[in-house]
């Protein structure tokens, strides 16, 4: 250096700079290093950076007034550096020569300007509008320039004059530039030109965020600001950056996984493969990749067996994210190292208050230091985690993308071994995984190096002693490892009960009606306690657990702590443990507990994403449709469909399904497929579309196919959507394909009309309806090939003709179209051009009608089976085919519930019932006569139904379930508080108090011990030291674990009292309240609600109040050590209230949003999944991919802001935690003669560990505002109102009461709810004890509510029934339902035994049961099943028949045996056999009862005492049948209508 500077200008002057109150570097230094500094930064960083530019161009930025001035300031700074050169070499003319240092720095200074101009214009022309490089070079040239600034006023004010005048004014010229250009730099530019912020309606400002406010996450703010001042919407979202939506992330991964599973193809192993574990996909290519290596051949022939390459996902995931994650990485390691700085300036600190005559300015120094270093480490942990997560969300996105790409090509071999509910699970938790393990992943490499680099500093400070505490930390893994593996297996013991007790919630909630009708809900309700007992009684156990886990977790650093010291003391007499080696280690030992239990955690992520890993990588790789198999070129040919010797079958190694097949139908015709159930037609439909493997022969369509598959698919959209599938609107079109399809009925019915929104898998629409929407679609989409899979079998007989008529038949909309119907309904097939008929996979004949019938082959056979059926089905009357068809919304509630939410799984199966018997009746006596009437009627429903729904106003049935916003009341944090006990609540807190002073008291003992040092006194107390220590420190570690388990008991009582409330409640809810209430909502609260309230809440509350006295804690010790610091805490903890109220309402209303548009995904997946036969076939397969990245995209545009939140929150949250260690710090130095070296240690390491318990807090809070609704919505149903009571004790009936079974009506009146019209009108009646009723009436005159009326189901609105002299109004709910009998319309069965669902209190015994079940004709079945009596009922009663449920019902009311039955009958064709039974068994049996029927044929109440004919809510006519026959009025024309009469 002294050749550059010359000998009078030394290098380094150590009485000049650190021993000294008035520092200086020397000249020398100012000139090269400082000079040299941010030049050497800006040359080593270009090149990368011009590269970087290269590839990434965002476009062309117009030259601005700020661009111009940066460049101007540019060029003035290179001539002011070269100024000073050019001057140098002035003084060398003038023979006073400088040394070389003058000639070098304005040299290298004037070429990085230069530099740094050509990057400004550079950035410019790629679009950069705001650049870190520069911003770092400004800075730092700025930091370097500021001693020289100093040294050289402190120059100029010690000698008398300036002595290099021109060098002077030049240096101040450049400090002015340079600070302007930073300032400058700071600045944003405009965006590109044709950049798509500009054509963003509400783009991301991230996008044009400047560099500093980019690393502080500043750009976020404004959406803060907005969700603070109201709750935030979708439409407040910004848009998602192009580069993380699916249309970027799915091609990417799908391109480097297409390259995988090609390299795996091509592999040389699988050229001499002997064995294979799984057949390979169809379209391997058996080449042997170029030449193979000699291991290779000597691999292939030791071990034959080895499995085809897999294709690796791993590898695809990291090709195409790996490098975007790498940065993270980057960043990660940078935050590890910097991490150790900190305990090293701490250390500094200390042994700085102990040095008296140390310069005052060190302190301060330190003190800034510590506040920048950890001010660095803020920005480029948040800059880490940013990075991570966002790969997280991309790799979910391609996931989800890519998963659904694949779910729609897949052969039907391949889903048969994935079910629908598994591949959403792919989608929904395996997705999850990998999103919460890359945000984990760096722990994997950095967990270990944070360890190792720990224990190196403390191996520094204390020598071989760490290893007594790195022991301690190692015993801990194992239990740590074990309360996990528990608590893991408690959680599935949960997780059972859990389910079980939502499986049985739903049954109830479905079936509350039949309960409420046999009065039965207390049996249930003890069934529904017992399960949640044993669910309480493992989270107790997890409770005792999760204690245990809490306890180890704070106790770890203070045993290790503790060991250490200990060891460290008494080892050698020579140690003394002073302040700086106590408080360095504790600081160190605190950084250690992070890595050391994060570890565990993300091994068991790992283990688990692995096995996602597994299991999606099988899914990917599945089989995929070959598109090839038919062929669809549109040659002209005479035959639009042919199949030649086709040989088909559902996946490779199953046997085939159809064999030789040979169809040909010619261009325009009509084939219909005939044959038994399960003789492959449907499976002809499919090998038509190519859904089937083709193993032989030729398939071609010409043209474009429209399907119809046999069980309607719906999506969840508008009705109008369903039919539209993609298609333009063009009204004339549509009009004419809803009358073809006998739509336009249905449309009166339904609130909204074609824009009805439809519910999952149509699940508003009767089955009929469904049916009806599907071939609609079908005939919009105007295709040229129809095939039609049993699309009649759903619809009601004269809708099938309807349909058959209009649409299908050679008169219909289709004709001239090639039509293929797979049919059951024989009365079509003379109508029909060709037949063809099959017989087990085979086509057995093939012809016209006539043909086929001479023949006397197959076919003929078949007529004769079927046609007995079609004769069993001539008596129903047009009067139930009405009822099916026009749901007509006055009775909506009473017969048909099941439109409300989900229906019940009864008419599901009672749907397939009739489809398996397949009767489908010719049309009855009297089609003209009929058709007359069912127009008029339909006309004058009509007019009616425009005034009714006029009048309505459009009353919803359904009310919207209100989302909450805002913030939670006060209140309801009182509620929970009172649920768990308020006493209890209180000594909670003191619970925790003490523990916090137990931590406290350990610290100050410990800095009193260290304060020992000093005045040598250490080796008499080491003993009494050690004891205190150990005891505070124990009793810290037991306080913990009893205020945690007190906590959690709490929690689970206020869990019990919670959910007993709720449950108590809904049993007393009356009916109204189910018929305007969707089941999920309530099932919603019990299972969403309840689990937060189990287990979410408990653990917010633990953080919650752990964090917040740790926080509380560490002022306490700061204020008590320098009191001048509770200055300081006021407008640091408004900074902080202020940061943590934005963040709370922004957060809070995005997790909403997020949770919002998740669903969507799923549920549109499983359509998609289940449809996917349909969209293939309509070649929607494209616009499905579409409608699922939107999905995708829409719920990642509200994760995405907040992830942001979470980094925003951190930066300045930790900006605070800065603050608090700055003024710990710099009060600490201002008070060092008064402070003890032990003090100083104490308060600045506790200040060190306040961030983290800082930033917890605000996220618990807001985790505790997230949760705390859920006490609010459970609080809410657990207060609805009430029906009457069950018992009204004064009041009760006497036991054997109806004696005689009298019923009167006097005068009564009822409605469904407050606000509706009146259903009954006044009916006074009056039944004598003994007779048969039998009510008739069209849809909708009230014949179910009067039964719904005498079990008071619906409160009167005026009137009396009185019940053998006794007021029903007056007695108890459970009084008077338990002396009625009912056998409903839908046979309801609860999940159980046959014993239970038929005497759930137990009250009979064994024989009488059995007697019931001889009566019920269940006799012989029931004694056939192994387990007699105890038979296990599926839910619903799925494993028993529709007829067999309807028996049991029977056997019940045979049971009951009361004076007063009640029959609704079943309106559905259930056999009639099991009607014949019922009828017969009650005649019987039930002779001496009062029998109310309400009968929809009418030959079941022809021979009953009187008919009661019900017209709009009032007695029309009641008399005996033969007397109303005579009077020919309502009555007559019914029985009329029946075929009754001649």
């Amino acid at each position: 250096m002294e050749r550059l500077c010359g000998p009078e200008r030394p290098f380094w002057v150590a009485n000049q700079t650190l021993h000294t109150n008035r520092p200086d570097l020397p000249e020398c230094f100012q000139l090269s290093v400082l000079s040299w500094l941010p030049c050497i930064y800006l040359w080593a960083v270009s090149p990368l950076y011009l590269f970087y530019l290269k590839r990434n161009n965002k476009g062309y930025i117009m030259m601005s007034i700020m661009n111009r001035i940066k460049t101007v300031f540019g060029l003035l700074l290179w001539i002011v550096c070269w100024t000073d050169l050019f001057y140098t070499f002035h003084e060398l003319r003038l023979e006073n020569s400088q040394p070389p240092i003058f000639f070098i720095t304005p040299l290298v200074l004037g070429m990085t300007m230069l530099l740094a101009t050509f990057l400004i214009q550079f950035e410019r022309l790629r679009g950069v509008q705001s650049s870190g490089v520069l911003f770092f070079f400004w800075f730092l040239s700025v930091l370097c320039a500021i001693v020289p600034f100093r040294s050289k006023i402190l120059q100029a004010s010690s000698q008398s004059e300036v002595t290099d005048k021109l060098r002077f004014t030049t240096f101040y010229f450049y400090f002015a530039l340079v600070v302007c250009e930073l300032i400058l730099c700071c600045f944003n530019e405009k965006p590109p030109l044709f950049s798509n912020v500009v054509t963003d309606p509400n783009p991301c400002p991230e996008a044009t965020a400047g560099f500093l406010s980019t690393i502080t996450f500043w750009w976020f703010t404004s959406m803060a600001i907005k969700g603070y001042k109201m709750p935030l919407e979708a439409k407040d979202l910004w848009s998602l950056n192009e580069r993380d939506s699916s249309k970027m992330m799915v091609p990417k991964l799908l391109k480097e996984w297409e390259k995988e599973q090609s390299k795996a193809k091509s592999d040389p192993n699988l050229s001499s493969q002997a064995l294979y574990s799984k057949p390979p996909p169809s379209t391997t290519n058996h080449v042997g990749g170029g030449e193979t290596s000699p291991e290779e051949v000597e691999v292939l022939l030791s071990n034959k067996k080895a499995a085809p390459r897999q294709p690796s996902f791993l590898r695809s995931l990291i090709k195409a994210f790996g490098p975007y994650f790498l940065i993270g990485s980057a960043f990660k390691f940078l935050q590890d190292v910097i991490t150790f700085v900190n305990p090293q300036l701490l250390r500094m600190l200390i042994s700085f208050t102990k040095d008296k005559t140390a310069p005052n300015w060190w302190g301060y120094a330190l003190a800034f230091l510590m506040f920048f270093t950890a001010f660095l480490q803020t920005l480029i942990l948040h800059r880490h985690f940013q990075y991570c997560f966002v790969t997280g969300m991309n790799v979910r996105t391609a996931i989800i993308g890519a998963i659904y790409r694949k779910a729609l090509v897949i052969t039907n071999a391949a889903k048969r071994s994935s079910t629908v509910g598994e591949v959403v699970n792919l989608m929904s938790v395996d997705a999850q995984r990998f999103m919460d393990l890359t945000t984990f992943l760096n722990m994997l490499w950095s967990a270990p190096l944070q360890i190792m680099l720990a224990l190196y500093f403390l191996w520094q400070t204390l020598g071989a002693s760490v290893l007594a505490g790195v022991a301690v930390m190692i015993m801990l893994i194992p239990l740590n490892a074990v309360i996990a593996m528990k608590t893991r297996a408690y959680q599935v013991e949960q997780m059972q009960y859990k389910d079980s007790r939502i499986k049985l919630m739903n049954e109830i909630l479905n079936g509350i009606k039949v309960l409420k009708l046999y009065a039965w809900e207390n049996s249930f309700k003890e069934k529904v306690l017992a399960i949640r007992q044993k669910e309480l009684n493992v989270l107790r156990k997890t409770a005792y657990l999760g204690a245990l886990s809490t306890m180890a977790w704070t106790s770890a650093p203070f045993l290790v702590a503790l060991t250490t010291f200990a060891v460290y003391v008494t080892v050698d007499e020579t140690h003394i443990l002073d302040a700086e080696r106590a408080f360095v280690s504790l600081s160190l030992f605190n950084i250690l507990r992070f890595p050391l239990n994060m570890l565990p955690q993300v091994i068991s992520s790992l283990v688990q994403a692995s096995v996602s890993l597994k299991r999606i990588q099988n899914f990917l790789s599945h089989d995929e449709l070959d598109l090839n198999s038919i062929d669809r070129k549109n040659t002209p040919t005479d035959f639009s469909v042919t199949v030649v010797n086709g040989k088909f079958t559902w996946a490779k190694e199953d046997p085939p399904v159809l064999h030789n097949i040979n169809v040909m139908a010619p261009q325009g015709s009509l084939l219909a497929v005939v044959g038994h159930v399960g003789c492959g037609k449907s499976s002809l439909i499919s090998a038509l579309l190519g859904e089937m493997e083709k193993l032989e022969g030729e398939v071609s369509i010409r043209g474009s196919v429209a399907y119809v598959p046999q069980q309607a698919w719906i999506q969840n959209a508008t009705l109008r959507d369903n039919i539209l599938f993609g298609r333009p609107f063009d009204d004339q079109k549509y009009c004419c394909v809803m009358n073809a399809c006998a739509l336009t009925p249905d449309l009166e019915v339904l609130p909204g009309g074609d824009m009805t929104e439809i519910g999952e898998k149509g699940i508003n629409l009767s089955g009929g309806q469904r049916q009806r929407v599907s071939l609609a679609r079908a005939l919009y989409s105007d295709a040229d090939v129809y095939l039609l899979d049993d699309p009649l079998s759903a619809v009601d007989a004269h809708v099938a003709k309807h349909i058959f008529d209009n649409l299908i038949g050679p008169e219909g909309c289709l004709k001239g179209k090639t039509r293929i119907l797979v049919t059951h309904g024989i009365s079509f097939l003379p109508q029909v051009d060709n037949i063809m008929v099959m017989v087990d996979g085979r086509v057995s004949e093939m012809g016209s009608y006539q043909e086929l019938l001479n023949q006397n082959g197959a076919f003929a056979e078949f007529l004769r089976n079927y046609a007995l059926e079609d004769i069993v089905e001539e008596d129903e009357a047009t009067e139930d085919i009405m009822e099916e068809e026009e749901l007509f919304p006055e009775d909506a509630l009473s017969n048909h519930t099941d439109m409300v939410d989900n229906e019940p799984v009864i008419n599901e199966a009672k749907r397939k019932f009739i489809r398996q018997i397949s009767v489908i009746s010719a049309d009855g006596e009297n089609p003209r006569c009929r058709s007359v009437r069912r127009q008029t009627c339909r006309q004058s429903k009509q007019c009616e139904l425009q005034e009714k729904r006029k009048s309505q106003g459009g009353e919803k049935l359904i009310q919207a379930e209100k989302a909450e916003t805002g913030r939670v009341k006060s209140k309801v944090y009182l509620e929970y508080v009172k649920a768990v006990g308020p006493l209890l609540s209180v000594f909670i807190c003191f619970l925790y108090c003490c523990q916090s002073g137990a931590a406290i008291g350990a610290n100050v003992w410990l800095s009193q011990w260290t304060n020992d040092a000093p005045r040598n006194q250490t080796q008499e107390n080491i003993r009494l030291r050690v004891g205190v220590y150990a005891a505070l420190g124990i009793a810290q570690g037991i306080l913990v674990m009893i205020s945690s388990f007190t906590l959690a008991m709490g929690n689970i009582g206020a869990a019990r009292k919670l959910h007993y409330n709720l449950l108590d409640n809904k049993f007393h809810t009356p009916q109204s309240f189910f018929d305007t209430t969707p089941i999920g909502r309530v099932i919603n609260r019990f299972s969403k609600d309840i689990y937060i309230i189990d287990e979410a809440l408990p653990a917010t509350v633990l953080m919650l109040l752990g964090t917040v006295f740790v926080s509380l804690s560490t002022m306490i010790v700061i204020v008590s050590s320098t009191p001048i610091f509770a200055v300081v805490i006021a407008p640091l903890t408004f900074i902080y209230v202020f940061v943590q109220r934005f963040y709370v309402a922004t957060s809070r209303q995005l997790k909403r949003l997020e949770s919002v548009s998740r669903s969507p995904i799923y549920s549109h997946f499983s359509e998609t999944v289940t449809g996917s036969s349909v969209i293939r076939a309509y070649g929607r397969h494209s616009a499905f991919v579409l409608m699922s990245d939107m999905k995708v995209d829409d719920n990642q545009k509200s994760y995405y802001p907040g992830i942001v939140s979470n980094r925003w929150l951190g930066v300045r949250i930790e900006f605070i935690g800065n603050c608090i260690v700055l003024f710990a710090a710099l009060f600490a130095v201002t008070g060092k003669e008064s402070l003890n070296p032990g003090i100083v240690g104490l308060s600045v390491s506790y200040a060190l560990q306040v961030t983290m318990s800082l930033n917890w807090m605000v996220r618990m809070c807001s985790d505790l505002e997230n949760n705390i609704v859920a006490v609010e919505r459970v609080k809410e149903y657990s207060e609805t109102k009430t029906e009457a009571p069950w018992e009204v004790e004064d009041k009760k009936p006497p036991p054997e009461w109806p004696q005689k079974g009298n019923v009167e009506f006097q005068d009564y009146s009822v409605r469904y709810r407050e606000g509706l019209d009146l259903v009954l009108k006044k009916l006074t009646l009056n039944v004598k004890g003994g007779e048969k009723i039998g009510i008739v009436g069209r849809t909708g005159a009230g014949k179910s509510s009067m039964t719904l009326c005498l079990f008071r189901l619906l409160e009167a609105a005026g009137g009396e029934i009185t019940i053998d002299e006794v007021k029903i109004s007056e007695i108890g709910l459970h009084d008077l339902r338990s002396k009625l009998t009912i056998i409903p319309q839908e046979p309801v069965l609860f999940s159980g035994t046959l014993r239970m669902n038929l005497d759930p209190f137990e009250k009979y015994n064994d024989e009488e049961v059995w007697k019931a079940l001889e009566h019920s004709h269940l006799h012989k079945f029931v004694s056939n099943q192994p387990a007699k009596l105890e038979l296990e009922c599926a839910e619903g009663g799925e494993n028993l028949s529709v007829g067999q449920r309807q028996l049991v019902c029977l056997a019940r009311a045979l049971l009951r045996k009361t004076r007063i039955l009640i029959l609704d009958e079943a309106t559905a064709a259930i056999d009639l056999e099991t009607d014949d039974l019922i009828q017969s068994t009650i005649r019987t049996q039930f002779e001496d009862c009062t029998v109310f029927t309400i009968a929809h044929r009418l030959n079941t109440i022809m021979d009953y005492t009187r008919v009661l004919v019900l017209d709009k809510g009032q007695i029309a006519e009641f008399d005996t049948p033969t007397n109303l026959i005579s009077q020919r009025g309502i009555f007559y024309g019914m029985a009329k209508d029946a075929g009754l009469m001649q």
